[in-house]
């Protein structure tokens, strides 16, 4: 029996199985990402090619699932179909190889997560996985189109400025055809574990530092990073992705900057995200710092900021793997890199996926140790900053 146990290298493993073999790809994948869906299709393209996966617009709304990743992947001659409440991950890859595995289609299940499973060309087992796939494709409603991925953008869209409003966010449909698996929908992945991309965005200046025993709440409004975080007049924020992990950040007196909270980030769109003259009359720096990246599921340490995450701690500990600038050149054979001087003067500065997930594990150890700021408050702070 040709079968082997993996727990790692998932992105690899599917690229050598589609280079021996692609003629034919059948996918069973709740949350797929695009970056990952560009991925798959830069090997060459199946003659067949077959995705289940989930409509859940929520999960779009959230930056788990991209429709820009369906969009490609329609592109590249797949006939796609969603379930509700899937959940199974499924890779079957030319005529004779099967993968079962934890790893959802994002770069990072496929490179960085740990995620576990199987890889075989046992005929039998194979012969299984195609039968549970055909058993899902036959009951698994219309193929997608354009035209309807088109309306559930707009869906999207549509419940992002309302969210942006600083309306309620709204519970979007789920456009999967229901084969009754559960009554209660399929656990989505943590967006803080699933995030492609993510920044460290800078409050203050090198000439406005402020003491470490200053509490995290207190920054919060004054920053009302709880809502929206705030850029140069002189420059709009268009790198930021929707879905993208912002972690906020303080300068302090101690030549630190010290990290108290994370959101996910909404990319810029002019008008929705300029500062109005009402707010700019509640915080005139905001006539400077007019440009917004709006920010949702925030989460904030409760203490004081000597209490949170120092960049200097993360710099010292990964060097120039970093960000994702200074680590591009490394790779290219610098070798005498000024982290600091990377972010200078800057609003913010890209993360590598190593410090994304360095940053996490010490922000969830804040809120272990010192809790989280309640809900309740800050929605308290939203309300007073409006």
């Amino acid at each position: 029996m040709d079968f082997k146990l993996v727990d790692q290298g998932w992105g690899e493993l599917i690229d050598c199985a589609m280079k021996r073999d692609s003629t034919r790809i059948r996918i069973i994948c709740p949350f797929i990402k695009a970056g990952a869906a560009k991925r798959l299709m830069s090997q060459k393209c199946a003659a067949q090619f077959e995705v289940i996966t989930r409509f859940d617009l929520n999960g779009f709304y959230a930056g788990v699932s991209d429709t820009a990743a369906l969009q490609e992947l329609l592109k590249a001659g797949a006939t796609i179909r969603g379930v509700k409440n899937l959940h199974a991950k499924v890779y079957l890859i030319g005529k004779q190889y099967a993968i079962v595995t934890s790893a959802n289609l994002t770069e990072q299940a496929l490179s960085r997560n740990h995620e576990f499973g199987f890889a075989t060309k046992d005929s039998s087992i194979i012969e299984e996985c195609h039968s549970y796939f055909e058993k899902l494709w036959k009951n698994a409603g219309p193929d997608l189109t354009t035209v309807t991925i088109d309306e559930w953008n707009s869906k999207v869209k549509s419940a992002q400025t309302s969210v942006a409003n600083g309306q309620k966010a709204p519970r979007l449909p789920d456009e999967g055809t229901d084969l009754g698996f559960s009554s209660e929908a399929a656990a989505e992945p943590n967006l803080v574990n699933t995030a492609e991309q993510g920044f460290v965005k800078f409050f203050g200046l090198g000439n406005d530092r402020v003491s470490s025993s200053i509490k995290v709440i207190d920054e919060v409004n004054s920053s009302t990073s709880h809502w929206a975080l705030s850029y140069p007049a002189t420059k709009r924020p268009r790198n930021v992705k929707d879905g993208a992990l912002m972690f906020m950040s303080r300068l302090v007196d101690s030549n630190d900057i010290l990290i108290y909270g994370r959101g996910i980030g909404m990319a810029y769109r002019p008008g929705r995200d300029d500062a109005t003259p009402g707010d700019i009359k509640k915080r005139d720096w905001k006539a400077h710092w007019s440009r917004y990246i709006r920010v949702r599921d925030v989460e904030f340490v409760n203490g004081a900021l000597a209490e949170c995450v120092s960049l200097n701690d993360l710099m010292a500990k990964l060097g120039p793997s970093s960000f994702v600038s200074t680590k591009e050149r490394y790779q290219r054979g610098e070798r005498n890199i000024r982290l600091r001087a990377t972010y200078a003067r800057k609003a913010q500065v890209q993360l590598t996926p190593e410090a994304i997930a360095w940053l996490n594990d010490q922000l969830d150890r804040c809120f272990e140790q010192h809790g989280k700021i309640s809900q309740k408050a800050l929605s308290d702070l939203a309300q007073s900053a409006r």
